[in-house]
């Protein structure tokens, strides 16, 4: 078979022929039917990330695809099965795995990381994560490269427990990349009022309109507090959710709520993360501030649920598809800001 496969920091990853993976007892065997690219498989790629990447490694996490065989003990599943599971394989024993929150394990190990991903012809699903329950099966109605989807989407869901959608909640999305479009629809589906969606692309704004925003600034041409505090007779947003890694939109986002308002910082920041705060905001205004990293299976659970039911808009957000041997295209091409969610097809 084919895999993407990681070379190290800075060196080009490549297309490498691989032994096609023969299941072991407990373990399954898929055939990739889509791989969408993540923002972090473009920082793998640079040399930007490299902590817990493999050498030899199968990049790509955000995977779907049908069930090819079944190693001895495995129940549940048959060949031809429409299935994805979250990356994050968990150990299970760690303080927070045991308080049920797995997707923050001390010991996990990650799919595209240090376990052969889904920019391949083919992936092996490790005993562990069936073990655990973490692989899904899927509508067979579905398009693999929807039902990859489920990895970015149980991530925001996870982010939307923390930061919380109330009925007639008035929402500011700062970002309408992929991850943006998604928290502007799970904040319609969890009963906002209005949502309020930031981003300097015409393209991306119109995207945002119609799925479902009822106003969208271009930040570089208006002013989004003022908008903000126009709408909401002076107060501020009942939430604001940052979709983007820039350190300065941190202080913005504590600006654009209201008091006792929450603020998601959803976007991982370059480096340690950064980022100079008035934290008298947080002190007087009595801000709540969370983030959001990664998810669980329950999450991932609900995601694909979400996708079955059509209640999220998943075609409208893969934009753009690539076969296996584009892959590095696939991936830079990410970084051109053109087009929502990438999708790499073995050929």
């Amino acid at each position: 078979m084919r895999g993407f496969t990681y070379a190290g920091p800075g060196v080009p990853a490549q297309l490498t022929e691989l032994p096609t993976p023969e299941p072991g007892p407990g373990e399954l065997r898929i055939r990739v039917g889509a791989n969408t690219v993540c923002g972090t498989d473009l920082r793998i790629l640079r040399g930007e990330k490299s902590k817990g990447v493999r050498l030899g490694a199968v990049l790509g996490h955000e995977v779907a695809g049908y069930v090819d065989a079944v190693g001895e003990g495995v129940e549940g599943f048959a060949e031809g099965d429409l299935v994805a599971m979250p990356p994050s394989v968990c150990c299970g024993v760690c303080g927070p795995c045991r308080r049920g929150t797995e997707h923050l394990c001390e010991d996990v190990h990650l799919v595209g990381y240090d376990i052969d991903g889904g920019l391949a012809d083919y992936m092996l699903i490790p005993r562990e994560a069936r073990a655990r329950r973490q692989l899904v099966k899927a509508a067979p109605h579905l398009e693999p490269a929807q039902l990859s989807l489920a990895e970015p989407i149980s991530c925001c869901l996870n982010g939307l427990d923390n930061y919380r959608v109330e009925v007639g909640d008035v929402v500011v999305i700062v970002g309408a990349g992929p991850i943006g479009l998604i928290h502007l629809q799970l904040a319609r589906i969890a009963g906002a009022r209005q949502v309020i969606v930031s981003d300097p692309s015409e393209t991306r704004r119109a995207t945002a309109e119609a799925l479902g925003a009822d106003l969208t600034v271009d930040p570089t041409a208006s002013d989004l507090l003022g908008t903000v505090r126009g709408l909401t007779d002076g107060e501020g947003a009942d939430v604001a959710v940052l979709c983007i890694g820039v350190p300065a939109l941190v202080n913005d986002c504590l600006n654009l709520v209201r008091k006792r308002g929450r603020v998601s910082i959803f976007a991982g920041l370059a480096g340690e993360g950064w980022s100079n705060i008035a934290a008298n905001l947080i002190h007087y205004r009595e801000l709540t501030v969370v983030g959001a990293s990664n998810s669980g299976r329950e999450s991932f659970v609900r995601a694909v649920a979400l996708i079955e039911s059509g209640a999220i808009d998943t075609k409208s957000l893969i934009t753009h598809t690539f076969g296996l041997s584009q892959a590095t295209e696939a991936i830079e091409f990410v970084a051109s800001g053109e087009g929502i969610k990438v999708a790499v097809i073995p050929d």
